[in-house]
């Protein structure tokens, strides 16, 4: 299998890119294409030792940055390695495309290039979220690719959600469940009770609404929103979990008996922290297009470009792409129904 990283998306490229691939490498013995500024990455390649036929590059003379309006940036920088490299999963060369680039572009050029799988409305940004305390995780789709939902796009969120579950993460028949204000049925906007009632109807396991104080606990495999409310959930997380951290970092260092409290509970201190730290689960897949797209964090680091290429492998490999577009006659009976 062929996988290709963009050797300039994010905030720490090319250097923290190329070290997270040198590492991938060593766990794996598929073919790792960066692609980018080949004079940097190849600079970057020289401090380290890795395997030569298990990493290969690939020049790029252009760059979208974050700054890029997304769709202007896709249709003229064409020799980007962004749109470059989703290219080349169009054609055949690589399975897998991973990029800690600007979003908004690498949605557009999933549209532009691969196009839509049939059937499926919008595509969506699948994002793992920590369970605290289980050691797993729950998938949250959407994750900021739509602001503005139907409810059968909220059906779709949920249908592809559960397929990445099952056939990348392990989880059989996961459970589903709907964000609302309230667990009732009868709570929210008329859209919500509309995917209500289409999530009823399917053959997912769906357990009905959930409130977002509950998805950290594990209420259910794969949390269903539009992207607004998604994008929301996460940040406030993130913003959270940094917050705690400051403030216990605050606590235990403020006297000797507090240091000495700290040294003894460390092992349990780093334990928490690595379940909030999202270089360990990977990136966030955007599904519902034809191929295998990964998005990075932009500040991600080369433990979270290893992780992402690592767990990015089942993604291509176990055929996710068609597995969706098998999936999609069961949902336009449903829809229809309606």
């Amino acid at each position: 299998m062929k996988i290709v990283v963009d050797g300039m998306g994010g905030d720490n490229a090319p250097h923290e890119i190329v070290k997270g691939a040198v590492q991938a490498a060593a766990s794996t013995n598929h073919l790792i294409i960066l692609i980018g500024d080949e004079p940097q990455i190849n600079k970057e390649l020289e401090k380290y030792q890795y395997k030569k036929e298990q990493i290969s590059v690939v020049h790029a003379s252009e760059v979208i940055s974050s700054d890029d309006p997304p769709v202007k940036a896709v249709r003229t920088k064409q020799d980007s390695s962004m749109v470059k490299g989703i290219n080349m999963v169009k054609s055949g060369e690589a399975d897998l495309f991973i990029s800690a680039g600007n979003t908004g572009a690498l949605m557009a050029a999933g549209l532009f290039i691969l196009g839509r799988i049939q059937g499926i409305d919008r595509p969506a940004i699948a994002s793992i979220f920590p369970i605290l305390g289980k050691g797993g995780v729950t998938l949250l789709v959407d994750a900021g690719a739509n602001s503005e939902c139907k409810p059968n796009n909220l059906l779709e969120f949920a249908n592809m959600g559960s397929i990445y579950m099952e056939k990348v993460m392990d989880i059989m028949n996961p459970t589903v469940g709907l964000v609302n204000i309230g667990t009732e049925e009868t709570k929210g906007t008329t859209i919500i009770k509309a995917a209500y009632e289409l999530l009823s109807k399917s053959s997912m396991r769906f357990v009905g609404n959930i409130e977002a104080r509950d998805i950290p606990k594990g209420v259910c495999d794969v949390v269903v929103c539009d992207g607004f409310t998604g994008n929301i959930i996460l940040k406030l997380s993130e913003g959270l979990a940094w917050t705690i951290f400051k403030l216990l970092k605050q606590k235990f260092t403020s006297g000797i008996v507090t240091k000495v409290g700290a040294l003894l509970l460390s092992s349990k201190l780093k334990e928490l922290k690595s379940e909030f730290d999202y270089s360990e689960y990977g990136g966030a897949p955007i599904l519902g297009v034809k191929g295998a797209l990964v998005k990075m964090h932009g500040s991600s680091n080369a433990n979270a470009v290893k992780n992402t290429i690592l767990k990015g492998i089942p993604y291509a490999e176990n055929n996710v792409v068609q597995m969706i577009q098998n999936s999609v006659l069961e949902l336009e009976e449903i829809i229809i129904s309606e």
